[in-house]
């Protein structure tokens, strides 16, 4: 009788490791790396997302952008209370070499372009009507990538539903 030449526990380190190195390898032949996250807190609950509209880096037309603004692509969702405290942050990659990002709420501009990687609206009121009607039970939320010289990069997308 011979005995084995590697035991089991090895056996199963070497079948490991090579599990990942060809999954490492499957991720690098598909040529898209992942784009940074956005993430939208409200209370406790927080959901982060990668961008659902880009362009390898370019610029994304006006078209484009309003396409993503208006058709959000799977947008992760998170639930909102009047009065709940609203967080929006990025990844510092998002703002990296002079880039900035804005949020969108549905359609209209709700902050100016910043190099902040964070901000934070306590006791806002998201659903406001201003009196006029019944508020909605959803909004689309995304965050604009902004280059230097002002041209969109990317939409990260997200829904907020009202509780």
């Amino acid at each position: 009788m011979t005995a084995p030449l590697f035991s089991g526990r090895a056996r199963r380190s070497v079948a490991a490791l090579g599990a990942v190195s060809a999954g490492f390898l499957l991720l690098s032949a598909c040529g898209e790396k992942p784009t940074p996250l956005a993430t939208v807190t409200v209370g406790t609950s927080s959901v982060s997302a990668e961008a659902s509209c880009h362009n390898d880096g370019k610029e994304l037309s006006m078209d484009q952008v309003q396409e993503c603004l208006t058709n959000l692509k799977n947008p992760k969702t998170v639930e909102y209370a009047r009065g709940d405290t609203l967080r929006l942050g990025v990844e510092p990659e998002i703002v990296e070499d002079g880039k900035r990002w804005s949020a969108v709420l549905d359609g209209q501009p709700i902050t100016e372009p910043s190099s902040n990687t964070y901000r934070s609206f306590p006791g806002a009121d998201v659903f406001a009507t201003g009196g006029q009607g019944e508020a909605p039970s959803s909004k689309k939320l995304a965050f604009l990538q902004i280059a230097e010289d002002g041209k969109p990069l990317a939409v990260w997308s997200f829904n907020l539903k009202l509780k």
